[in-house]
């Protein structure tokens, strides 16, 4: 489960529960978010990755992995990521991780895009794009790819439908603990195209 700082019950109600209020504020990520973002991070593997990561890895203290990456990469110098958070009211329900020129050819990759599980189908994964998507622009970048897993095809379909083409597909791994899965590679040629999604609904 996401960290927040109620009760469960006071965000969730069931699978698909919505947001009341004047729903998530998408800001950048600060230091003092790596335990919630470490912790929505761990749980999403383990509902999403079992039968890709190995078991005894999803099994273990993956937190504690996560609390790691996270504190590091939320330390790095201004320039080489971009890591938004979806905020309800102090609580971080989503997540976006891009790493900044990692493709010679394909541009920058969304390494990581997680939305609390009961929290999905209200617009929030597809706002974190865009938001992603207009700061890449402000840092001077258009293209930006990611992998995705073949088993996935609920997130398969939400890139397609957010503008991104499949255009590579190759064995993935070793990942982290092991195992290999195959993926497929999704682009956007254009940021740009991506941002533009939430000015035409404002």
């Amino acid at each position: 489960m996401a960290f927040v700082n109620r009760s469960d019950a006071d965000l969730r109600v069931g699978p698909t529960s919505r947001i009341s209020g004047n729903g998530p504020r998408y800001r950048d990520a600060a230091g003092s978010d790596a335990e919630a973002i470490a912790t929505l991070h761990a749980d999403s593997w383990k509902r999403h990755y079992r039968g890709v990561f190995l078991d005894s890895f999803l099994d273990g203290n993956i937190l504690s992995e996560r609390m790691a990456v996270w504190h590091e990469r939320l330390s790095r110098a201004p320039g080489t990521d971009i890591t938004v958070v979806a905020d309800v009211e102090g609580s971080v329900v989503g997540f976006l991780h891009m790493i900044l020129d990692d493709d010679s050819r394909w541009g920058s990759l969304l390494d990581n895009l997680h939305v609390v599980w009961h929290l999905k189908r209200n617009g929030v994964g597809r706002t974190l794009l865009e938001e992603g998507a207009k700061r890449l622009l402000q840092q001077g970048r258009r293209n930006f790819y990611l992998w995705v897993l073949d088993q996935n095809i609920a997130a398969q379909k939400f890139y397609v439908a957010q503008g991104g083409k499949r255009v590579e597909t190759c064995l993935r791994g070793p990942f982290p603990g092991g195992g290999h899965a195959l993926g497929h590679r999704m682009a956007w040629a254009d940021a740009a195209l991506v941002a533009a999604r939430k000015n035409g609904r404002q």
